[in-house]
């Protein structure tokens, strides 16, 4: 059983195989927390993991000095009585005041997993695998109920987390702060790693000490965020890849969140995440209800690879959803870095029809097609076919390109408007603003106000009037500006810190419908690259562009990052021109693809511009990853040697589920004289058996090559070269017998 109650102490115990979350219900009503960490056995009571004591100058309730919440640790702590520390929600009610004092009052335990309105979050394809425990708080004051949802999977070990307020009373409650989760832990002798960085260098690892205090990251930009990503994960100092014990904490939200840990005076960490409570608030009226994002919580105690591995298959496959799941996904051409907004049917055919003679198998059109967009300063928001550049319209164009035997694809920037186009001169008011502000401009665009059904009821017609005129594969949702004086002209005064979440629900909400009525496309979500590279994206996207740096070397930083929490068959990558278009860098084909064949491959450069020796290269580097395509998107990924720690050097390797097969990637950024021979040692093999390195006569026992390594001197499956910069080696391995 996954969830114990125990009726005397009043204790929840969460379990799997993997782990143990458990909490109590206090002396006061509140709830307090015990334990999350590795699996323990259950037991009647656990009374020696609950402890208070009186200190001095504490603040207590109840006449009892022992009993000052300032010194508990807490489940889910509000605003305004013994705790000083910030809490996991706070409302005001009309009297102005905002202290709240949630008490438990009931609880349900229920098979499988109750969806949340309006927003993404996990899922299960059964009843059976996994446990949802709904626990109900009650403030008797503001007459309002407190519902914290805990789902906890048998088979993953994974516990989710998310809260619902519910107005019980008559007067109407303004909720400023309502996180998805909180956790106490017993100590703060944490690290605490976070993926940072801006555009066109996303999700780079940082990794700090905790200190006494606050330290957080957040984004206030309308949009997860390049700067930050909503994922923390706290781990022991001494914890490395391959052992030792971490946390992590990741948000299904796409737009403004909070991930903070606070550390008090007797050294206790306090854990958040949630939407960010920054220039939010939200106005609930007698009987209506708020529903947080889900948080996405994973222990391991087998290292930082062991976490991401969890998140890598969860996401994989309780998270993204439809056909294309489990489908391997089609390599692809597309030709934004070919043609930019230069382009005519006749050049894009060219493209296509050397493409399909080299093996790619989805073309897709980028941004310039519509309205009058020659450049980047007009046409947003006006979804009609740009006749000067295709006569023939997208369902012409589409055509063609079905009969050269290819699918075909199209960009989308749904969520704009830009200042020179038809739609704004139509719909001024349509754009997020406010009141005698002038409204600053992002690449010459607005963000339309998705927080307005009309306007997502206008996105959602002429967006199906393109699709439904021709035979498209693959969408990629772009969205490129950050969002400023943020306003709605639909909402009243009182409800204009409503606007970031109602933007990002009717986002939600346009995905919804598209997807629905489209189960056969594959969509692709972009924000300005990997702006918004967050589990609400995969939910309805099951690939993100990860960067619209496309240079092999920043990639390395980049992927490597990112696949600290998302799984490799998300992770959009291509073989781009060099020089490259973001840093100048001249790298080989070569390591271009052997990075890029760890995600979703493709290519995004002119192949008619290449010489016959590189379309050869092409067509044997596309062989080779249709030949291993579902091992690279669907194995278990290792990361080997971190680009962060070392010198230059990055490595990792995917492994089959059964261990026969295994691809091992060697990145040397810049050439070193006169160093030791580098060596090595791989992951995930099984020690028992043979392995022949693909192209030798050679073999290898499994634990010899996890526990003395391989030398790089053996000569790889594929290779860049032997000497210079931006070097890189693939291995592939496969069991014998």
């Amino acid at each position: 059983m996954p969830i114990y109650f125990n009726e005397v102490t009043k204790e929840f115990h969460l379990q799997n195989e993997s782990t143990s979350y458990i909490f109590k219900v206090l002396q006061n009503g509140q709830l307090g927390s015990l334990y999350y960490g590795k699996a323990i056995q259950h037991q009647e009571a656990f009374p020696h993991f609950y402890y208070q004591r009186e200190m001095p100058s504490s603040t207590f309730l109840d006449d009892d000095p022992t009993f000052s919440l300032d010194m508990i640790k807490q489940e889910y702590p509000s605003y305004g009585t013994t705790d000083f520390r910030e809490p996991a929600i706070q409302i005001t009610q009309e009297n102005g005041s905002r202290i709240s004092d949630f008490k438990y009052k009931t609880h349900r335990i229920v098979k499988g997993k109750p969806k949340l309105k309006g927003l993404p979050a996990s899922y299960a394809e059964n009843e059976e695998e996994v446990t949802t425990l709904i626990v109900t708080l009650y403030d008797e004051v503001i007459q309002a109920e407190c519902e914290l949802y805990y789902s906890i999977y048998e088979t993953y070990n994974v516990l989710t987390r998310s809260t619902q307020i519910i107005n019980k009373g008559e007067q109407a409650l303004t909720i400023n702060r309502l996180l998805s989760t909180s956790i106490d832990f017993p100590d703060s002798d944490y690290e605490c790693l976070q993926l940072s960085g801006t555009w066109a260098r996303e999700r780079h690892i940082k990794t700090r000490k905790l200190q006494p205090g606050i330290q957080s990251i957040s984004s206030t930009r309308g949009t997860s965020s390049a700067q930050q990503n909503p994922f923390i994960a706290l781990k022991r100092e001494a914890t490395t890849e391959n052992q030792g014990e971490v946390y992590g904490f990741n948000l299904v939200y796409s737009g403004n969140f909070l991930a903070q840990v606070e550390v008090d005076p007797f050294d206790v960490a306090r854990v958040m995440i949630g939407i960010n409570p920054f220039d939010f608030s939200w106005r609930l009226e007698q009987g209506e209800s708020f529903q947080t994002p889900e948080a996405v919580c994973v222990y391991s105690d087998q290292g930082l690879n062991k976490m991401s591995q969890i998140y890598h298959q969860f996401y994989r496959e309780r998270m993204a959803r439809g056909k294309w799941r489990d489908r391997e996904r089609p390599v692809l051409i597309n030709n934004w870095e070919a043609t930019y907004f230069d382009f005519n049917e006749e050049k894009l055919l060219e493209i296509a029809r050397t493409s399909k003679n080299l093996g790619v198998e989805l073309f897709v059109l980028d941004d310039g097609w519509f309205g009058r967009r020659d450049n980047d300063r007009s046409s947003l928001g006006d979804w009609f076919v740009d006749t000067r550049k295709l006569p023939n319209g997208i369902k012409g164009l589409a055509n063609k390109i079905k009969a050269l035997g290819l699918d075909f694809g199209l960009w989308f920037e749904p969520e704009m408007v830009s200042k020179v186009s038809e739609l704004y001169e139509q719909h001024p008011d349509w754009i997020i603003h406010v009141p005698d502000r002038t409204p600053s401009q992002g690449r010459h665009q607005y963000v339309l106000d998705f927080s307005r059904k009309e306007v997502v009821d206008y996105i959602f017609e002429k967006m199906c009037a393109i699709i439904d005129d021709a035979s498209i594969s693959y969408i990629k949702w772009d969205m490129n500006r950050n969002m400023t004086e943020i306003g709605s002209f639909n909402l009243t005064a009182d409800r204009q810190q409503e606007v970031a979440h109602r933007y990002i629900l009717g986002v939600y909400d346009l995905y919804e419908r598209l997807t629905t009525k489209y189960p056969e496309i594959l969509f692709e979500s972009c924000a300005s690259g990997g702006a918004r590279f967050d589990p609400g994206m995969l939910y309805y996207a099951p690939q993100a562009w990860t960067s619209d740096d496309t240079d092999a070397i920043e990639r390395l930083k980049i992927q490597y990052g990112t696949s600290m929490v998302y799984p490799i068959s998300s992770i959009g990558a291509h073989v781009s021109a060099v020089p490259n278009h973001q840093v100048g860098r001249l790298t080989s084909l070569e390591t271009r693809a052997n990075v890029a064949y760890f995600g979703a491959f493709g290519y995004e450069l002119n192949v008619n511009d290449m010489t016959k020796d590189e379309q050869a290269l092409v067509q044997d580097q596309i062989e080779f990853f249709k030949k291993h395509r579902r091992l690279f998107q669907y194995g278990t990924f290792y990361r080997l040697i971190s680009p962060f720690e070392s010198e230059g050097v990055t490595s990792w390797m995917v492994v089959s589920a059964d261990q026969d097969q295994a691809i091992f990637g060697y990145y040397q950024a810049l050439a070193q004289p006169n160093v030791r021979l580098p060596k090595v040692k791989l992951l995930g093999l099984d020690p028992t058996k043979k392995y022949q390195l693909e192209g030798h006569e050679e073999s290898y026992h499994g634990d010899e090559l996890m526990h003395f390594g391989l030398h790089m001197e053996q000569q790889p499956t594929r290779t860049s070269g032997d000497h210079g910069d931006y070097q890189s080696k693939l291995y592939v391995f496969r069991a014998l017998g």
